[in-house]
C-alpha cells in the first residue's frame, strides 16, 4: 500500500511553498533504505550550492519511477500540469529543433522534481539568458576499464596546470561514481562548438605530457587502461551531473565539489552521499562558493587548437546522434574501416 501524499514547506525567493509527494516513503536506493522523502529534503537542505551549481540554466531530469533498479528515462521539456514555479526556456538542439527545456529557479522546482521521481539533475554548461554561449568549460576525467578514480586524481592536477598555462582557473568535484569533473568559468562569449574545440586543445596538450595515462581516443577499442578525457562532454545539449546532484548509484552517491587540497590528501567518491554531504557543507562550506566570480577566457587554448590544426590534428569524432560535421572523420571503428574506402 502507497504511503499517504505529504506536504513539505519548501523556503523559496517568494516565500515558502506548499510541495505536495506522493508516496514519501518509496524507497528510491533499496540498499540504504532512502525513500523519496529523504531525497526531497536533501534537496531543501543544500538549497543554496545546488541552485547555485545548477539553477538558471536548462537542465534535463533523470527519472526513475520505480528507484534506482528499475526503468529511467529523461525529461526535459516541463509536463502538462506543471506548477507555475517550475520555468522552462526555448533552446535549440543540435539538430536545428527548438524546444522548452527546464529550467530550476528555486529550490521548489527541484523538490517538484523530485516528486516527479527524478534522481539525477543534469545541467547545461549555459545559463537561461543566453542558452547558446556556456558560462562554464567542463572536462570530463572518464576512467577506462583497469583504471579508477585515484587513476583519475592522479592525473587532474596537470590537467589544471595545462589550463592555468592557458589562463583559466579550474575547480574539481567527483562524478559520484569513478571519474572527475574539471569546470573552468568562461566568458560567454564562444558557442558550444568552440567551447568544444578549446577542451579538445587542453585534452591534447595533458595527452602530450601524459601519454601512457591520457587519451584522447574516441573509440574504446583505442583507449587502453588509460583516463579518457570526454571532449563530447563539450557539445551541446551534452551535460554531466550537476555538483550535488545525487547519482542513481547503489550507494546514493552525490557528485561533490571538492578542494585540490583535499584531492592531493585522498578524498573517498563514496563517502559523499545523500546523508553525509548536507554535514560536510555545514562543516566546510561549499568548495565551488566562489565559481563564477572571475570567469577567464579561451582565446588562448583556441590559439592552441589552430596550431594543432596546423600540425596536422584534426577534427574528432562526434556522437553518433550529431549531424555530420565540417571536417570529421568516418564514423567508424578503426577496426571495422574498409582501407580501400578510408581517406
Amino acid at each position: 500500500m502507497a504511503s499517504p501524499r505529504i506536504t513539505l514547506t519548501v523556503p523559496g525567493p517568494d516565500g515558502d511553498r506548499e510541495v505536495g509527494l506522493s508516496s514519501p516513503d518509496r524507497v528510491i536506493w533499496p540498499a540504504l533504505g532512502i525513500t523519496k522523502r529523504e531525497l526531497a529534503e536533501y534537496l531543501i537542505t543544500v538549497a543554496e550550492p545546488f541552485l547555485a551549481a545548477n539553477g538558471q540554466r536548462p537542465v534535463s531530469l533523470e527519472r526513475f519511477p520505480e528507484g534506482i533498479e528499475g526503468e529511467r528515462f529523461y525529461s526535459k521539456n516541463p509536463p502538462k500540469g506543471a506548477p507555475a514555479f517550475v520555468e522552462a526556456q526555448t533552446v535549440t538542439y543540435n539538430s536545428g529543433r527548438r524546444h522548452p527545456q527546464i529550467v530550476v529557479t528555486e529550490i521548489a522546482a527541484a523538490v517538484w522534481a523530485a516528486q516527479m521521481n527524478t534522481v539525477v539533475f543534469h545541467p547545461w554548461a549555459s545559463l537561461a539568458s543566453n542558452t547558446d554561449n556556456p558560462v562554464e568549460l567542463r572536462i570530463d576525467l572518464d576512467p577506462q576499464p583497469g583504471t579508477d578514480f585515484q587513476d583519475a586524481a592522479a592525473v587532474a592536477p596537470a590537467l589544471r596546470d595545462v589550463l592555468a598555462e592557458a589562463g583559466l582557473d579550474a575547480f574539481l568535484k567527483t562524478s559520484g561514481n569513478r571519474g572527475i569533473h574539471v569546470f573552468c568559468p568562461i566568458e560567454p562569449e564562444w558557442e558550444f562548438l568552440e567551447v568544444r574545440h578549446a577542451v579538445i586543445a587542453a585534452g591534447r596538450e595533458l595527452e602530450r605530457r601524459l601519454p601512457d595515462k591520457v587519451t584522447m581516443n574516441w573509440w574504446k577499442e583505442e583507449r587502453g587502461e588509460r583516463i579518457f578525457i570526454d571532449f563530447n562532454q563539450a557539445n551541446r545539449d551534452r551535460t554531466m551531473a550537476g555538483a550535488y546532484s545525487p547519482r542513481a548509484l547503489p550507494g546514493a552517491t552525490v557528485s561533490t565539489p571538492v578542494t585540490w587540497d583535499e584531492l592531493a590528501a585522498g578524498v573517498d567518491p563514496a563517502a559523499f552521499t545523500i546523508r553525509s554531504v548536507p554535514q560536510r557543507l555545514a562543516d566546510q562550506g561549499d568548495p565551488w562558493a566562489s565559481l563564477l566570480e572571475k570567469p577567464g577566457r579561451i582565446d588562448t587554448l583556441l590559439e592552441w587548437g589552430q596550431r594543432d590544426l596546423e600540425n596536422g590534428l584534426g577534427e574528432l569524432p562526434f556522437p553518433p546522434d550529431f549531424p555530420k560535421m565540417p571536417g570529421e572523420p568516418p564514423r567508424v571503428q578503426p577496426s571495422r574501416k574498409n582501407a580501400a574506402n578510408w581517406d
